[in-house]
C-alpha cells in the first residue's frame, strides 16, 4: 500500500484522494473525492488518515490522486 495516505502531513484540504468508507472496508471499494476536513489527530495511522470529503462522506485515505487542485478550502 502507498504509505502517503497514512501520514497526516501529506494530506490537506483541497487534495483529491481515494478513500475507503466504513461500510466498504470489507470489500476495499474506493471512493474518490476532495478533502474538506482532516479528522485524524495523530501524525500517522496504519489504516490511513481519516478525512471528510466535500460531499460529506468520511473514510480513510488509501491514495492521494492529485497533489494540487484548484479547490480553495
Amino acid at each position: 500500500m502507498n504509505e502517503s495516505g497514512q501520514v497526516r502531513n501529506n494530506i490537506r484540504p483541497g487534495l483529491q484522494v481515494d478513500i475507503v468508507l466504513k461500510q466498504d472496508q470489507p470489500t476495499g471499494k474506493l471512493t474518490r473525492g476532495i478533502v474538506k476536513d482532516i479528522l485524524t489527530n495523530s501524525p500517522r495511522h496504519p489504516h490511513g488518515i481519516k478525512v471528510r470529503l466535500t460531499n460529506g462522506q468520511v473514510g480513510r485515505v488509501k491514495a492521494i490522486i492529485a497533489l494540487e487542485s484548484n479547490f480553495d478550502a
